[in-house]
């Protein structure tokens, strides 16, 4: 999300720097570009206009005018007004309050089912709360089904709704069973349809009406842009809600939803799906996504995930058997895995600051990703005494592993050489003191131990398979 806009602002802010000095023309120039890519990335075309009226404003400044590096500052001021339109300060739900009733509302196919047993996910780990799920979709079977299994995958209780029940009673029974229970969280998965229709609008203004909820959230896919916000604002204009949830963040969408739905609603994005899994759910942080639009990258949000996936247990025991000479081709293909955890590479360069374009400049080579893939699979072929001394393997199980892992002799005596390599280049470095740590006591990703060296175990000088194909290749074109 938000490339396209990512690369036309580029393009234009380079503009702007190029000029020694800014005048009303070369502004006027400039805001025109960043008005076609705030539309073309499907922004509202009324919060685009009072946009670009503001940053105008501000553009044609004295202190902007007569500054020295006035390209700079205008880069500042769409930054600051990008942020604004975003919602300023990130926002969750109040989870303070005891009980909290949330109330999951929107048009079906947008994520809310899903989204529910995320947020239920979200509040125990990062809040130590007792949720309690609620079906109360009962013009969908399926709904029902989908959130008793989710609830059961997840293990949190869920009200045993059936489709003869009353949506209001539902809830109101389910607020009354979670006191019995000793449950402190009530979501609500309510009702959605294709469209807005009346009799939807009722019954979820008696829901309402009945639970008294703390927090209605809205729902709305990223995906369909400015008809989530429509929506979005329908629903607001009868429910009051107190926020959005907007999932398949992590899709191709344009991000017109997200750049638009704070200005026309006036109600904060709360958090945004990114991925199907249970755990892809993350507070929407308008600063670092403002960042991410202008290319500046979003580097605690990276760090937030090495800390998720890293723990410092197993850090410190991996740092021991580094020390000892005990890190073996087991322990590698676990950092390995945790590392493909935190997604792609493509991904992380883009969070780091000034990275995100060198992955255009990559082309055509082989992402580490792919890579790592492979040596899993050459681990994979190997005895668990192979992995765990690696100097027992002579030519003939190293032939036995390449013809199990599908590569060449070559390429599993390159692994074999560069994970030593590693391992006593870790070893080296880790001579003296402790490993730093992230505040709080995690280990930063960087820090992670077979981390610093990974990427050598995984590139090295080529992979055997590769160099066969390039040496081919010189063969036929001698012919």
């Amino acid at each position: 999300m938000f490339e396209s806009l990512q690369d036309r602002l580029e393009s234009v802010f380079k503009k702007i720097r190029g000029h020694a000095r800014l005048d009303e023309n070369n502004v006027q120039e400039a805001l025109r570009e960043v008005r076609l890519a705030l539309l073309e990335a499907d922004v509202n075309f009324k919060v685009v206009k009072a946009f670009i009226e503001r940053v105008r404003e501000r553009a044609l400044g004295q202190d902007v005018m007569k500054s020295l590096t006035p390209g700079q500052m205008v880069v500042k001021i769409v930054h600051d007004e990008i942020l604004a339109l975003l919602g300023g300060e990130a926002q969750t739900v109040d989870f303070r309050a005891k009980p909290l009733i949330i109330m999951m509302t929107g048009l079906q196919g947008s994520g809310k089912t899903t989204t529910t047993s995320k947020l239920a996910l979200w509040l125990r780990r990062q809040h130590k709360r007792k949720p309690y799920l609620v079906p109360a979709d009962v013009y969908r079977p399926a709904a029902i089904d989908q959130l008793h299994k989710l609830a059961s995958q997840l293990d949190f209780p869920a009200y045993p709704s059936t489709p003869d029940m009353n949506p209001v009673d539902i809830c109101r029974n389910a607020v009354e069973e979670a006191a019995r229970q000793g449950l402190d969280v009530i979501i609500l998965d309510t009702a959605g349809r294709l469209h807005i229709d009346e009799p939807l609008m009722a019954e979820l203004a008696a829901i309402k009406a009945a639970v008294n909820p703390n927090e209605i959230l809205f729902v709305a896919d990223a995906m369909t842009g400015q008809d989530a916000v429509t929506v979005a604002e329908s629903f607001n204009d009868r429910l009051d809600i107190t926020g959005v949830v907007l999932t398949k963040m992590d899709g191709d969408a344009r991000g017109g939803a997200a750049l638009s739905i704070k200005e026309v609603t006036g109600k904060p994005i709360k958090f945004v799906g990114m991925g199907e899994k249970a755990s892809d759910l993350e507070i929407f942080h308008p600063d670092r996504i403002a960042s991410r639009i202008l290319g500046m990258g979003d580097i605690l949000s990276l760090i937030e995930k090495a800390q998720e996936e890293f723990d410092a247990g197993e850090a410190q025991e991996m740092e021991r058997k580094l020390r000892q000479a005990q890190f073996t081709l087991d322990d590698f293909r676990t950092q390995m895995r945790r590392v493909k955890k935190l997604g792609s590479l493509e991904s992380i360069l883009k969070m780091i600051p000034g990275m995100g374009k060198l992955t255009k400049q990559l082309g055509d080579i082989q992402m580490p990703e792919k890579e790592m893939a492979r040596l899993e699979a050459i681990i994979g072929s190997m005895t668990k005494r192979e992995r765990v001394e690696p100097k027992i393997i002579n030519q003939s199980r190293k032939e036995r592993i390449a013809k199990g892992s599908g590569v060449q002799v070559g390429d599993v005596t390159a692994l074999l050489k560069n994970f030593e390599q590693m391992r006593m280049m870790m070893q080296r470095m880790m001579g003296g003191g402790k490993m730093p740590a992230m505040p709080g006591g995690r280990m930063p990703m960087g820090a992670m131990p077979g981390m610093a060296g990974m990427a050598q175990a995984m590139s090295g000088k080529g992979s055997a398979t590769k160099k066969k194909k390039n040496k081919d290749k010189r063969k036929k074109k001698k012919r």
